[in-house]
């Protein structure tokens, strides 16, 4: 049991300048007795009021340096405050904002809402037992208009679908990884790495592109560089929603349209996931 979408805003001030962290927080304990579903005695209960008040006192005494942090830092405190607690599992993801930039010059206090991707993470703890953090993005909309087709495919008398060497792929991206034994991690600067090995697996260089067969080998090459380049993340877990978009068919109009005109196929979608982990981490 818990407290679920506990929403807060902390400021952060140094001097003129400001730092905000917007965030949701679920927070979900499992105790060492059932007798309150049993029995109905609330006497090991934790109230979640109480939950919601101390996510809030943590984040006034500790504030966030990063939302693995802070999930890790409420883990803590229900581990070694309330030896009725079994296991806790925390959630957080923040609101993009972002600093406000006039004409290259960041705003000491103003800040636009950014939609590029929600950052998240998890972390959770049994009595006795590791401490797991896992972290991720989600919502991160992409899109490339070439170096993208899907060929090949197995056809039977069902099959409508044309081959196609050069379309449109857009999506929106889940990735959710997990760490090792959690160290003195600069969680920040991790996480920005790993949403740049996002976007370059996804886009490849800047000038040409890189070709993508199908979607399931995009989301391969964005695990494969990223278990490549940060040594940190043991499994990591994508999936990719599709959207497709059709070429508008104007020869009634007494036009040509060469793919400047496509309308997106909201519904049925595809979907494609994987998990991908080191081999050394399915071994354990």
């Amino acid at each position: 049991y818990g407290k679920n979408t506990i929403k807060f805003l902390r400021l952060h001030r140094e001097g003129k300048k400001h730092f905000v962290k917007e965030v949701e927080v679920c927070a979900h304990l499992r105790l060492t007795s059932a007798q309150e579903y049993l029995e109905g005695n609330n006497s090991l209960v934790i109230p979640t009021d109480t939950i919601k008040n101390i996510v809030l006192v943590l984040a006034k005494k500790n504030g966030i340096p990063s939302l693995e942090q802070f999930a890790i830092d409420i883990c803590n405190h229900f581990m070694t405050t309330f030896c009725q607690v079994a296991y806790v599992k925390t959630y957080v993801q923040e609101v993009p904002w972002q600093r406000l930039y006039e004409d290259g010059v960041p705003h000491v206090h103003s800040f636009i809402c950014v939609p590029d991707g929600i950052r998240f993470c998890e972390a959770e703890q049994c009595r006795n037992g590791p401490l797991v953090v896992f972290a991720g993005i989600k919502d991160l909309k992409l899109m490339k208009t070439t170096q993208s087709g899907f060929e090949g495919f197995y056809k039977n008398e069902h099959t409508t679908l044309p081959e196609r060497h050069d379309r449109i792929l857009c999506g929106e991206l889940f990735c959710k990884w997990s760490y090792g034994e959690c160290k003195d991690f600069d969680f920040n600067c991790i996480w920005k790495k790993i949403r740049e090995c996002i976007l370059e697996a996804f886009a490849g260089p800047p000038d040409c592109g890189e070709y993508s067969p199908s979607y399931q080998k995009t989301v391969n090459s964005i695990q494969m560089l990223v278990l490549s380049r940060v040594s940190q993340v043991q499994v990591i877990e994508a999936v990719l929603n599709n959207t497709f978009y059709n070429v508008v068919d104007m020869k009634n109009l007494g036009l040509e349209n060469d793919k400047e005109v496509l309308v997106p196929v909201e519904a049925p979608y595809g979907s494609c996931a994987c998990t991908l982990g080191r081999k050394k981490f399915f071994e354990a």
